[in-house]
């Protein structure tokens, strides 16, 4: 129907979001038409203003509204130390544990033979880069306990062996998990208990 072809295509590209499907994202769009004034006009709103400030920091590889982020530009930050992580939601989820106090480096993803990702496809050598000229002391692997992530990070610890004490995350991320979708508290003892690599 003519009528409803908004609408239609609306609740289409909703149910592409990341854990939505088409009846959540009727639901959801149903929802936002109800609150049209209160929830629809605002997010839309925020989304466009999203859209035209959001980049990616230089330096890092985090998101923010400015070419440096946050974190990057925070003096207490600047503590020699790295988080290594594989992309923004993985950063996310690391600074709601609210433990980890250095800076940060979102490498984009991880080798994969099978997807054709090598290391130049990644930001490893921005990584070294950063080690080089920011007095990096400690390098924190916290990639995702998948075949992909462990082969990343021996990688990362071949690259950058005798230049900085290489740590990972310890035991508490289960093998398969992905930091995006445990709780603050595994993360929590995990990055505590990190160990050499």
């Amino acid at each position: 129907m003519k009528a409803t072809r908004d609408i239609d295509a609306l609740i289409e590209l909703m149910a592409k979001l990341p854990g939505l499907g088409p009846r959540s994202a009727r639901r959801a769009v149903l929802h936002l038409i109800r609150k049209r004034a209160l929830q629809m006009a605002p997010l839309a709103d925020l989304m466009t203003q999203v859209a035209a400030t959001a980049r990616e920091c230089l330096n890092c590889g985090n998101i923010g509204t400015s070419d440096i982020c946050d974190i990057c530009e925070s003096d207490k930050r600047a503590n020699g130390m790295i988080c290594v992580v594989e992309d923004v939601a993985d950063l996310w989820a690391m600074e709601r544990s609210g433990v980890f106090k250095g800076r940060y480096h979102v490498l984009g993803g991880t080798l994969s033979a099978l997807d054709g990702v090598g290391p130049e496809d990644l930001s490893i050598p921005r990584l070294v880069d950063r080690i080089a000229t920011e007095g990096i002391t400690e390098v924190i692997l916290a990639l995702n306990a998948t075949i992909d992530g462990q082969t990343t990070a021996h990688y990362i610890a071949d690259q950058l062996q005798d230049r900085v004490l290489l740590t990972s995350l310890a035991q508490g991320v289960p093998i398969g998990g992905e930091l995006d979708y445990l709780d603050d508290g595994t993360i929590s003892a995990a990055l505590t208990a990190r160990k050499a690599v």
